[in-house]
């Protein structure tokens, strides 16, 4: 079902011209004469944009994947699973191929041409694509240091899979401000404007020296019309981080994700789960228990502990407004 919009034809029936009628007299009604209904019929063609990067040949696609092998699989996304492979050029690429879908090529192929013009130093950069039958496969840049989601909790889908290295009070903080700027982006300066509507840890890669950057776009809601990904009521993203108004209307902004990396911070602060079912009720959800904790000294412990050291907690404490000579 294509989402973009299309606007009448040159040659659509007009009215005739009744200027040179006698002054207050009325043309005979026509109906051979009847403006056109503006309204198009049916299913209309999607015009694509020139897509900013390259087509990669399935050969190549199937060579480095190693015929999307179970060896070469690293995790399975939304909407598709995610293969490591060294393309010909020698960049290393995290190769979504997508499930199978009954969306047209064209409208696919205008989502991503979408997609491809997004340039900025905190989102995943799309390096290509293919199309080949009901082959659609994406490739994308790929994260070094795997997601936050890995290395605050293990890896996501793994069972026993520890967490990564401690992360630094200092490391958090660049973290956050990397994706926050790729969050601001998205929001902001893409033309036109993206709403990600799945922000969450997972969707935080992360790269050599801290640099964070947001990943995973829902292709199916980055139509050129705002006004129609604004107004679909089938909510998408992920139990935890939905922000309240969203789950219960279904009625998408900006601000949906913008209270969902609100809770990705929280968990950069705490280290827990946005919700975690070993937990006593009450606890489970990492929201709630941020808003009811009785003071802010078992969020600041919880810092302390995580981060170490003095900073962090001359960080997290709550001090006097500071002079401003």
């Amino acid at each position: 079902m294509s989402c973009f919009g299309c606007c009448g034809d040159e040659d659509t029936q007009r009215a005739p011209d009744n200027r040179n009628q006698y002054p207050g007299s009325h043309p005979a009604r026509n109906d051979a004469y009847r403006t056109a209904d503006p309204t198009p019929k049916g299913p209309q063609p999607v015009k694509v944009q020139p897509i900013a990067v390259p087509t990669i040949p399935m050969d190549e696609i199937r060579e480095v994947t190693k015929g999307f092998g179970d060896e070469a699989l690293i995790g399975e996304g939304s909407f598709g699973r995610v293969y490591f492979g060294t393309l010909r050029n020698g960049r290393g690429a995290a190769i979504k191929k997508l499930d199978s879908s009954k969306q047209p090529d064209q409208e696919l192929l205008a989502q991503v041409s979408m997609v491809s013009r997004l340039k900025h130093e905190n989102v995943v950069e799309l390096l290509g694509y293919c199309l080949d039958g009901n082959t659609r496969v994406l490739a994308y840049e790929f994260a070094t240091m795997g997601s936050l989601h890995d290395m605050l909790h293990g890896r996501k889908g793994v069972k026993g899979a520890q967490p990564g290295p401690v992360l630094s009070w200092i490391q958090r903080v660049k973290i956050a401000v990397g994706a926050a700027k790729g969050l601001e982006y998205l929001h902001e300066k893409a033309q036109p404007h993206v709403i990600h509507r799945d922000i969450k840890s997972s969707n935080v890669l992360l790269f050599d020296d801290d640099v964070a950057k947001i990943a995973d776009f829902d292709l199916s809601n980055q139509a050129p019309d705002m006004a129609a990904r604004l107004h679909s009521t089938r909510v998408l993203g992920t139990f935890g981080y939905h922000a309240p108004e969203y789950a219960m209307t279904g009625q998408l902004s900006s601000k949906s994700d913008v209270y969902s990396f609100g809770v990705v911070l929280l968990e950069l602060l705490t280290g827990r789960k946005p919700v975690d079912h070993t937990l006593p009720r009450g606890q489970q959800s990492l929201v709630t228990w941020v808003i009811f904790v009785p003071n802010t000294a078992q969020v600041i412990s919880f810092g302390a502990v995580l981060f170490g050291g003095w900073n962090s907690n001359n960080c997290l404490v709550n001090t006097g407004r500071p002079p401003q000579d």
